[in-house]
């Protein structure tokens, strides 16, 4: 069963550990992770995003969109580590949510884990260390369940 992108945002957004981490790359690049995890474990992604290869990595802009439609979260201009402008993602009302489910909930906290103390540069090398972003050209749509699969195939051979 599939989460609703609002809900999956407001989980990260809620326990992720360091708030000022949480741009809007971040925020995608966390789901996307988390995507590639459940496609890995259960042959099924987590979110209902069709993902692409974009320039900047596995990135599309619904993630932006459910956040800028929702009035519960707001975008938050900051700067980074070296003065440049940042957007960071906040909850400012918890409340109409649904919680993910014990299976939703384990790789998500296991991708929060993970993530949580990497910088940003740790952060986008363990992304692209990927097999569908090391395996894909850029434009490519990444069905990522597919990509598990014939991972999964690769790696016992």
């Amino acid at each position: 069963m599939k989460m609703q992108l609002k809900d999956l945002i407001r989980y990260i957004v809620k326990n992720y550990p360091k708030k000022e981490d949480l741009s809007k790359a971040r925020v995608n690049k966390l789901i996307y992770l988390i995507d590639w995890k459940s496609a890995l474990d259960y042959n099924e992604q987590i979110s209902n995003i069709d993902w692409i290869f974009n320039h900047y990595g596995p990135y599309v802009d619904s993630v932006e969109t459910e956040i800028s439609l929702d009035d519960r979260f707001q975008i938050k201009q900051t700067t980074n580590f070296y003065g440049n402008e940042k957007n960071i993602i906040v909850l400012k009302k918890d409340d109409g949510f649904q919680e993910p489910n014990k299976k939703q909930k384990k790789i998500i906290d296991l991708v929060i884990d993970l993530t949580n103390k990497m910088n940003w540069s740790n952060f986008i090398n363990a992304v692209y260390s990927t097999y569908p972003i090391k395996y894909s050209e850029k434009g490519e749509y990444l069905d990522l369940v597919k990509l598990a699969n014939e991972y999964k195939v690769k790696r016992e051979s």
